[in-house]
């Protein structure tokens, strides 16, 4: 087997892409390529970082790395980074990465060969929050998520996930949407998507409470995009299965500190789904990247 420049594959590790959208990843972008380290050893996977709109150095300090391609796209968009990314490899499969989150090579072979096997059409690893420094609320709020079964099961929430052939396919090109992840996940029904069993990648989680409601509030704006008039029965399910999982007094206040968030950040979105997010930009107007930057 061997790569579009003629280079030979190693038959005993999995081939691919990862490509990782980047604005402005200066802090954290060395981090995540570090964890790729073992992964540009194998010299059978093209990882692709798309730097879009960046201004601060990201394409400097990720060129350094040997293996890694590093793509200039000029709009600020990380859809249009996505595309770029796409449009510059003939690997498969991919597995879209975002540029603060790190992933080992177990799980990165793990997520490759299972859809290599025509297991499913798109798949990701296993996550672990890390919450380290983060206030007691937000604590709360994570823990609390992490007890409930429809956030554990999707493509969404992880920063990772990856598409077979067939699975992109279905996709096609990535639209001007916020929320890639979880407009990828509702194109594939249950048996044709899965959450694989490996070391877990690392979501760093805002540290402050401000913070999350900053990141809910994008989240909320960008899944009523797309649920149209869904959005009550989710909201209802994920209520229900945060309902189940309480255990004692503990998970009792985890779930009403989550509860809480979820409503002032839903009420949030509601007041600012007018403004230009960071993906959806109209013609003439400069694109507002929302993200947390506690956590970098």
């Amino acid at each position: 087997m061997t790569m579009g420049d003629g280079m030979t594959l190693d038959s005993s590790v999995p081939s691919g892409a990862i490509i990782i959208p980047a604005h402005n990843e200066s802090a954290v972008i060395a981090r995540t390529l570090d964890s790729l380290a073992e992964v540009l050893g194998w010299g059978t996977v093209e990882v692709i970082v798309a730097c879009n709109g960046c201004t601060d150095g990201t394409e400097v300090i990720a060129s350094q790395y040997a293996g890694v391609r590093v793509l200039q796209v000029g709009r600020a968009s990380k859809a249009a980074a996505l595309n770029a990314g796409d449009q510059a490899t003939r690997l498969w499969p991919r597995l879209y990465l975002d540029a603060d989150i790190e992933v080992s090579a177990g799980a990165v072979r793990s997520v490759f060969e299972a859809l290599e096997r025509g297991d499913v059409l798109a798949a990701r690893p296993a996550f672990r929050y890390d919450y380290a420094g983060a206030s007691f609320l937000v604590r709360a709020y994570y823990r609390a998520r992490s007890r409930v079964p429809g956030n554990a099961r999707g493509l969404w929430g992880s920063g990772a996930y990856a598409l077979g052939v067939a699975g992109h396919e279905r996709l096609g090109a990535f639209p001007l949407l916020t929320g890639d992840d979880y407009y990828v996940d509702r194109l594939f029904g249950p048996r044709e998507k899965t959450v694989l069993d490996t070391e877990p990648v690392v979501v760093r989680t805002p540290r402050t409470s401000a913070a999350l409601l900053a990141v809910l509030r994008r989240t909320y704006r960008g899944n009523a995009q797309q649920d149209a008039g869904f959005v009550g029965a989710s909201a209802a399910r994920t209520l229900w299965e945060l309902l189940a999982s309480v255990r004692g007094p503990l998970s009792a206040g985890d779930a009403a500190v989550y509860a809480a968030f979820a409503v002032a950040g839903r009420r949030r979105s509601l007041k600012s789904r007018r403004q230009v997010s960071t993906e959806v930009v109209s013609p003439g107007l400069v694109p507002v990247w929302e993200r947390d930057e506690s956590s970098r």
